[in-house]
């Protein structure tokens, strides 16, 4: 049942003038709910307050979920899907990451064309594409000065020529979307992980616009739709073994000018299973290394024999891209994946990872913010350029075979083999998944089978029980 009040506060129009233009804000209250509007234009504001002044005038209902009158209901019921789609996007803008931020847009971008409600007139599907994911469904975007002509162009298009939201209360709407979800602009069928992550995001829009009364009920569930079967358990050619691993680092090494500071790098992806953004986002604080040694014989400071030290792992901070981000920059800051805000992570540091990162900070000192990773001249290091290491690294010190397949494709996949020499070792899973970031569940469904050599190792010790004397 839709709440209402009659406890409703009106305020004056504000006039805000930002980077991207001036905007007027109409700001007002049910009960203690707080609601605004923005409007290019003052004629538009004042209009849209004017509507609110004479509905309270009237002694009208307001909703408390929208803040707007019951007479004004229709129309909020009747909302087109490029309207709900915008509402959907600033609703969810503040509490979700960059990478977040851009996998709802994408999904929104790929269904809206089985919610056109015309072809006459449609932009060409290039740029429908570019103005919806790079603009409309970009709340820091949307209503900026800096929009080429052909997609301001798209916009007002898109304004005026989607269907409704209640059209999504029939199945063979729901189905024309899921199709669109499930395949490539290429023709081809999307990967499961894809379709997945798009269909959990059309499920929670869906959601939303039942609690804007949109829609009676989210009937997604209800349809007989059987998505793609995700593969949940890591691809075993993709993970490296250890003297391949050393292989591949000691190649980073030879990879100038970028190469010498990357080793450390993708030593904490791969000893300490750091995801790529939590290790390019490591400070010297969250680094603790075991005190140095005199050598008895040369009096010279070195490493102690065996020793291992602790990373705390505190924040993670993925590539995003400017556009996409909170701060403006490329990477976004925030909590580790999977804990709240302030959470850490230690994570064990043994010897050969104590002596790169030893090495690393003699030959590039952090920075004053203790930062221990950072480009050639001191700025934010671009996935792009860690990147083109790892293949040119995969190149020297792989076989053409080697090259040729999935193994460590990508750094990514150092974690992977980091996790699974945990479990080879006998390590205990929860250990492991308590060190990895993961529940046990996640770790023992994705990781356990890995590791190259791994069933032959399984495979000898079974024979070596079959093989014993049976009891007489």
């Amino acid at each position: 049942m839709i709440e209402t009040t009659y406890d409703v506060r009106i305020w004056k129009i504000s006039r805000y003038n930002g980077k991207r233009g001036t905007t007027y804000r109409v700001r007002w209250s049910t009960g203690s709910q707080e609601h605004r509007g923005s409007f290019k234009t003052k004629a538009l504001a004042d209009s849209f307050r004017s509507e609110l002044v004479s509905a309270q005038r009237k002694g009208e209902a307001f909703r408390l979920d929208t803040g707007l009158p019951v007479s004004m209901s229709r129309t909020v019921e009747e909302m087109s899907w490029f309207d709900f789609a915008c509402a959907y996007v600033d609703m969810k803008w503040p509490e979700q990451s960059g990478n977040s931020r851009k996998g709802i847009a994408e999904t929104l971008t790929t269904v809206t064309p089985a919610l056109l409600a015309t072809e006459r007139g449609r932009p060409d599907d290039r740029t429908l594409r570019e103005a919806l994911f790079g603009w409309a469904f970009n709340r820091e975007r949307r209503d900026t000065v800096e929009q080429p002509q052909r997609v301001r162009a798209a916009l007002t298009w898109l304004a005026s020529h989607t269907k409704p939201v209640s059209v999504l209360a029939e199945p063979a709407v729901l189905r024309e979307v899921l199709g669109l979800i499930a395949t490539r602009l290429d023709g081809k069928p999307s990967a499961a992980s894809v379709v997945s992550r798009k269909r959990a995001v059309l499920h929670n829009a869906l959601d939303y616009a039942v609690e804007r009364g949109l829609l009676d009920r989210n009937r997604l569930p209800e349809l007989k739709w059987s998505p793609p079967k995700a593969v949940q358990a890591i691809d075993k050619r993709t993970v490296v073994n250890h003297q391949q691993a050393r292989k591949l680092l000691d190649a980073v090494r030879q990879q100038g000018p970028s190469g010498p500071r990357l080793v450390a790098l993708f030593g904490v992806m791969y000893y300490a299973a750091a995801r790529p953004g939590e290790a390019v986002n490591l400070h010297r604080q969250d680094v603790t290394l075991p005190e140095l040694v005199a050598d008895p014989d040369t009096g010279e400071w070195c490493e102690p024999e065996g020793a291992w030290g602790e990373l705390l792992l505190s924040e993670s901070a993925p590539e995003t891209g400017a556009r996409w981000s909170s701060t403006g920059r490329r990477r976004d800051r925030r909590q580790l994946k999977h804990r709240g805000r302030g959470d850490t992570r230690p994570v064990p540091c043994p010897p050969p990872l104590v002596k790169l990162l030893r090495e690393h900070m003699r030959a590039y000192p952090p920075k004053p913010s203790g930062q221990l990773f950072y480009g050639l001249r001191g700025g934010e290091l671009s996935q792009s350029t860690y990147g083109h290491a790892w293949e040119r690294a995969r190149k020297a010190a792989l076989t053409p075979a080697e090259f040729a397949s999935p193994l460590a494709k990508r750094p990514y996949d150092l974690r992977h083999a980091a996790v699974s020499t945990w479990l080879a070792a006998g390590v205990p899973p929860t250990q492991v998944a308590e060190w990895a970031g993961h529940s046990v569940n996640v770790l023992l469904q994705i990781y356990a089978k890995v590791l190259t050599g791994q069933e032959k190792a399984a495979r000898n010790r079974i024979q070596k029980l079959l093989e014993e004397p049976g009891d007489t």
